[in-house]
């Protein structure tokens, strides 16, 4: 904290999933793509600022975790906040959490995955675990080619019923459950980006995804069958209590009609970029913000730094950054955005931004005289007054 000015720096956070197929935009090299093993599934996700575990089974036991690294040593990041506290999440946040609750991935897959939903508060408790909103937004430089199928169904179509979703649960192991068919898909824009509450089902498209979410990884899958590969059970029933798991009703009580049959789903969880502040030299934008039943979870802004130029930018919380384009510095401490990554290997382009730095201001400077620096940076709950609400787009 001293030598850097309260940042510390982060190395890469590689999760795989079995279930998935990698859609190879993350920049981690292809002969790396099953570093955890073929059993375990490819490499589709690196976690940012994570203290959160990751729900895989066969895992390893620090799966899911960021380390702080500094002279040659590694140390988890949930024990420097566990040892640090206030000073590194901020007061409010430890007090309130005790630690740092949120975290933020890279999401990339070739293909959709199945139609699934997070649990909220008090479902996730009944297995001793926490619901989990995110948020998506959908970075232009890891966005080059749209993979196989950028569209993500979200929720169900108006006039959707109890009994027509009733069906595709008890049809589980008869094939295509056809659930996709009670929904709708949305075609996904590079540089956009979704809101999504808990008990809100979707089903992501291929756009590789910087989603800022909550510090849990429960959910149902309620679709069996995806691009001809079959989604075990399992992954419906894994965080709903053992005595439910063939309790239909209770299935489907997970989730909220109201909001998965809102004809107006886009205009209450849609998300475009909303300048914060802008200068010759930079612009700073929201590209996550809203509330989730009138709570502020998490956020998240795009920083641009024009070639050449620096910014002092003052934030009112902690912030864990990663740099998708560009190199420069940050508080003095050297930013690049690399182009391949081997699995064990240390980059330059992610940096935790403790509470006393964030308050302090950051110096962000770019070094080259070509290319734009530009940095994406999420923040825990209730951190900002100015948050705006979905739908201020239209008004920027």
């Amino acid at each position: 904290m001293e030598a850097t000015g309260g940042l510390l720096r982060l190395a890469p956070n590689w999760v795989p999933r079995s279930f998935l197929q990698p859609g190879l935009r993350i920049k981690l090299h292809p002969d790396d793509t099953y570093a955890f093993g073929l059993e375990r599934g490819g490499i589709d996700e690196r976690w940012f600022g994570s203290t959160t575990e990751a729900a895989n089974d066969g895992r390893e036991p620090d799966e899911g975790l960021s380390y702080v690294v500094h002279d040659g040593t590694r140390l988890l990041l949930r024990d420097v906040v566990a040892e640090l506290g206030a000073d590194v999440v901020g007061a409010s946040i430890w007090s309130t959490y005790g630690r740092w609750p949120v975290y933020s991935k890279f999401f990339d897959n070739m293909g959709p995955i199945p139609h699934h939903m997070h649990q909220n508060d008090e479902q996730a408790a009944l297995v001793g675990l926490e619901g989990k909103p995110e948020a998506y937004y959908f970075p232009p430089q890891h966005n080059n080619v749209g993979n196989n199928f950028p569209y993500t169904f979200m929720g169900f179509e108006p006039g959707t019923t109890r009994e027509d979703v009733r069906r595709c649960i008890a049809d589980w192991h008869r094939g295509d459950n056809r659930i996709l068919e009670l929904s709708k898909a949305y075609k996904l824009q590079v540089g956009t980006g979704w809101l999504i509450p808990p008990c809100v089902l979707h089903a992501p498209g291929s756009l590789c995804t910087y989603e800022p979410q909550w510090g849990s990884d429960v959910f149902g899958m309620y679709q069996n069958l995806v691009e001809g590969r079959a989604v075990p059970r399992s992954l419906l029933v894994k965080d709903m209590p053992a005595d439910r798991h063939d309790d239909v009703e209770f299935i489907l009580d997970q989730l909220d009609w109201e909001r998965n049959l809102d004809p107006n789903f886009k205009d209450r969880h849609y998300l475009e970029p909303v300048v914060h502040s802008r200068s010759e030299a930079h612009a700073d934008r929201w590209i996550v913000y809203g509330t989730v039943a009138g709570r502020q979870r998490f956020s998240a802004r795009e920083l641009t730094v024009q070639p050449g130029a620096s910014v002092t930018i003052t934030d009112p919380g902690a912030s864990s950054l990663i740099v998708v384009q560009g190199s420069g510095r940050v508080n003095g401490l050297a930013l690049d955005c690399p182009k391949l990554i081997r699995f064990h290997e240390l980059t330059q382009d992610e940096v935790f931004v403790t509470d006393i730095a964030a308050r302090a201001g950051l110096r962000f400077e770019n070094d080259s005289e070509t290319e734009e620096l530009v940095i994406l940076r999420y923040f825990g709950p209730d951190v900002h007054d100015d948050l705006p609400a979905v739908g201020d787009h239209h008004q920027d």
